[in-house]
């Protein structure tokens, strides 16, 4: 026994200083670079790396169960719808604002040199005019078949060459469409394109109508004309709209919803409220809101901030924080303030945009419902129409906040709505450019254990290493006292040991 303790306290006395300023210092370094990439990895895909790690690999070891995958169906009444609108709350939705790309996106990137989209929001995008523009009898139209090879080509500039050469061929609307969106370097050179797009969409239209029910092959034929005719003239409408033919739009927008009131996919009627407010036409906007503003239908930022400006309208001309803290909220007041927080519940990263507290950007093809992607696309449209009523933005200033205070947990139990889908951050940061662009995150994060930890671990082997550099003797003395105290118990239990077995076995034992 007292060999060990020699052998110990010698081991201790033949420890430099120098030793112990290279053993803090490489502690420091090593924490400090685990601390570097963990800090790297959450800003980069908002989770710590080490937890994600014992979470994926680590807890299945040790027979543990991930209790995050349940965590939205626990809170679910049980009905089978609740499952199915979680699913379309994280589905990827058709921006049915989007810009185009020609005469808008790829003029900013000649003026910043920024790429506004995303790879994976151009290939969601190419999806869509997959399944709107071909069909499987496209093999049969020579043009068609070159623009159904176009649509897959990443290439812009294939693409565009591919579209000529359909051209070339024989008239093909798509081909048109294709060039309007990614060619034409203005919105009047789209519209001409659109235009004649839309003359021979009509014409294939007409043909397919009457062929329709002579087989499966000329009814997936009407299907795909019947897209591209509604394609074009909803981008026709949005031409007319960002040249200033407001009342043009929103006629043909209408037109376009009656004779095709079962299209629902393209959400023209988020388009036509853009436009009535741009007409400052209330009546009318407070109408199609009474329409799509139902329980039944699936909502939007659009439909949720629009009806909400509205009441917002009534009041917020006269309203004041501190006349309402005296007297309390009016019937008109309350009305507005509780479409303030129905809207904020539904996405709670639009005011802050609305607010300018927050940058905007342009918004992608893309977005996902409740999400920050969701929030630039309707601001980017609508902050006008909130900055052309008066006080409207004070009101929403004073109030938004409100809203969490009736939602402490908004993952686990909604309000107005499901809970908040923790899926959003993941898509936004696929749809949005992350590059210059920092996602909104709802509910805030907090920073993860192991970042606190490793940070508090460098910040004191740091401070180890720079004591002992400083006092190598004192710091010596110290390291030594520790030693031995944390050996303390060690010892004594070693000596209670040694009292009790006979001295013969115990010596035994220690040459074993």
């Amino acid at each position: 026994m007292f060999g060990t303790e020699s052998s110990l306290s010698m081991f201790l006395n033949t420890l430099t200083p120098k030793f112990y300023v290279a053993l803090t210092g490489t502690s420091s370094l090593i924490s400090g670079l685990i601390l570097i990439f963990e800090w790297w990895y959450f800003r980069k895909y908002g989770t710590s790396f080490i937890e994600q790690v014992s979470v994926s690999h680590l807890r299945p070891l040790l027979g543990g169960v991930d209790t995050s995958a349940p965590s939205n169906t626990s809170t679910s009444s049980g009905d089978p719808g609740d499952s199915r609108q979680s699913v379309s709350e994280c589905k990827v939705w058709r921006n049915p604002l989007n810009l185009f790309r020609g005469a808008e996106y790829n003029r900013y990137t000649w003026v910043t040199g920024r790429e506004p989209l995303t790879y994976y929001d151009m290939n969601l995008s190419a999806q869509d005019h997959q399944t709107f523009f071909t069909c499987d009898s496209d093999h049969l139209r020579p043009a068609d078949a070159i623009m159904q090879k176009a649509w897959r080509e990443r290439n812009p500039q294939a693409r565009i060459t591919a579209a000529h050469e359909a051209l070339d061929l024989e008239d093909c609307a798509t081909a048109f469409i294709l060039l309007a969106e990614e060619e034409a370097t203005t919105i009047v050179e789209a519209e001409k394109l659109f235009k004649q797009a839309l003359k021979i969409g009509e014409i294939g239209y007409r043909r397919s109508q009457t062929l329709q029910h002579h087989g499966s092959q000329y009814e997936a034929q009407h299907r795909r004309d019947t897209n591209v005719l509604v394609y074009i003239k909803r981008r026709l409408a949005m031409c007319s709209r960002k040249l200033g033919r407001t009342r043009e739009a929103v006629k043909m927008m209408r037109d376009l919803m009656k004779e095709f009131p079962l299209l629902s996919m393209f959400n023209i009627h988020e388009n036509l409220l853009e436009s009535l407010l741009e007409l400052q036409n209330y009546a009318d906007v407070q109408a199609v809101l009474a329409k799509y503003d139902d329980i039944s239908l699936p909502k939007s930022a659009t439909i949720c901030y629009t009806a909400a400006l509205l009441k917002a309208r009534a009041v917020s001309d006269k309203f004041s924080p501190e006349a309402a803290s005296r007297r309390g909220l009016s019937t008109a007041e309350m009305n507005a303030v509780e479409a303030i927080h129905r809207a904020v519940e539904f996405n709670p990263h639009v005011p802050k945009y609305l607010l300018e507290m927050k940058s905007l950007i342009l918004p992608p093809e893309h977005i996902l419902k409740r999400g920050d992607s969701e929030a630039i696309a309707y601001t980017f449209f609508h902050l006008q129409h909130w900055k052309r009523v008066e006080g409207a933005l004070n009101l929403l200033h004073c109030t938004w906040e409100g809203t969490f205070r009736m939602i402490p947990y908004p993952l686990e139990k909604g309000h107005l709505f499901y809970p908040y889908p923790v899926c959003t951050e993941t898509a936004d940061r696929e749809l949005l450019p992350t590059v210059f662009h920092e996602v909104s995150v709802y509910p805030k994060k907090e920073l993860p254990f192991f970042i606190l930890f490793t940070a508090g671990l460098c910040s004191f082997t740091a401070m180890l290493a720079l004591l002992t550099h400083q006092f190598p003797e004192l710091m010596g003395v110290f390291a030594k006292a520790f030693l031995s105290t944390l050996f303390a118990p060690l010892n004594f239990i070693m000596e209670k040991v040694e009292s009790i077995l006979p001295s013969s076995l115990w010596h035994q034992l220690t040459r074993i």
